[in-house]
């Protein structure tokens, strides 16, 4: 017997994957990553007995319940699923597939809408931090449908205003974990910042590169591959991460100075292959890491004097906007930054049920 597990596919962002309500998942995490597995149909290049889509773009996952915290509408919880590897990993987040958390909720009742827009607050289970989504809800109805354009998607959509709050630390619990703007590993500079997501910064031409190429030149360098990889790892370790060896985080930028007007040039790592755009949890340390004094992310971006609070970062598919909030330093020293906001879009795909074999769940 096949047994139906009710989802709903989003497009969230430049990614995109199914969104289930957590009650209709197992509660033991093994049997729950096991149906994951499963229903993306992992481990499998193509995936071809499940609805991932061959990419780790297009195999994430994403799961909502209501909240019971104070002030606080919905948890999410997301879940990369590896591709061709058994492999669940709950550590990172993903925050184009967030922009369609709010959305995801509002539709099935777990918020109620106001007119003309709604504000959920978001606690995420991932990282521990809170975010609050803006989500155009004309009539108390979610409106997908408007004219803004994200670089990596086609076409238009309604705007999704998703505002990170107090993100500094999200995995370490310090924006700088090593204690240094710049630490050197193996004779290359580096800046390791956690800010909504824990990144190893390193400048492009200090691995032969200039920092424009696009995803497939990149994809196509094993040897580059497999030094950023000896990099990531090295660096995990100064950052109180551990041994990551198959896990996702920290990723990797590889940085140069903007070449299309915007601040800062960026090639993020997913981690063992080049993003076709740019993940926004990235996009939001690499904002803020154009803030920090003293990191080679400084070094490179050019901030606009007239609003040093935008920074536009270009990537392999065009650029991506993002807007920084300070306030004063902190107890380190370090700048303190209260607030991270970049829009988004989103819209559902397909609603209805996917099936598994009931020998997963048992």
């Amino acid at each position: 017997m096949l047994i139906p597990i009710p989802c709903v596919v989003m497009r969230g962002g430049t990614s995109k994957g199914p969104f289930f309500l957590r009650s209709d998942l197992p509660e033991d995490e093994a049997r729950r990553d096991k149906v994951l597995l499963a229903v993306m149909g992992s481990p499998d290049r193509r995936q071809i007995d499940g609805i991932g889509g061959g990419d780790s773009l297009s195999s994430k996952v994403v799961m909502v319940s209501a909240s019971s915290r104070p002030g606080i509408d919905v948890e999410y919880l997301f879940a990369q699923v590896s591709v061709d590897s058994a492999t669940v990993d709950t550590s990172p987040n993903c925050g184009n597939m967030l922009a369609g958390v709010a959305p995801f909720a509002l539709e099935h009742g777990l918020v109620a809408a106001d007119m003309p827009q709604t504000a959920v607050r978001i606690y995420n289970q991932n990282t521990g931090k809170v975010v609050e989504a803006v989500v155009q809800t004309p009539g108390g109805k979610v409106n997908y449908e408007g004219d803004v354009h994200i670089d990596g998607v086609p076409g238009s959509s309604a705007p999704i205003l998703l505002n990170f709050l107090d993100a500094a630390g999200a995995k370490t619990g310090k924006l700088m974990p090593t204690g240094q703007a710049i630490d050197v590993i193996d004779g290359v500079e580096v800046s390791c910042v956690d800010f909504s997501s824990p990144i190893v910064f390193i400048a492009a031409s200090a691995l032969g590169k200039t920092g424009y190429e696009s995803k497939a030149e990149l994809d196509a360098d094993s040897a580059l591959l497999a030094r950023i990889e000896d990099l990531r790892r090295k660096a995990a370790l100064r950052m109180g991460l551990g041994d990551v060896s198959g896990k996702v985080l920290p990723k990797v930028v590889l940085l140069a100075a903007p070449a299309h007007g915007g601040q800062i040039s960026s090639r993020y790592f997913v981690p063992w292959n080049c993003h076709a755009a740019h993940a926004v949890t990235g996009a939001l340390c690499v904002a803020a890491a154009c803030h920090i004094p003293g990191t080679l992310v400084q070094r490179l971006a050019q901030l606009d004097p007239a609003a040093p609070q935008n920074v536009t970062i270009e990537h392999p598919s065009g650029q991506l906007h993002t807007q920084i909030t300070l306030a004063g330093v902190d107890a380190e020293g370090w700048p303190q930054i209260t607030k991270a906001g970049v829009i988004r879009t989103a819209r559902p795909l397909v609603a209805g049920v996917t099936y598994i074999q009931s020998s997963v769940w048992d």
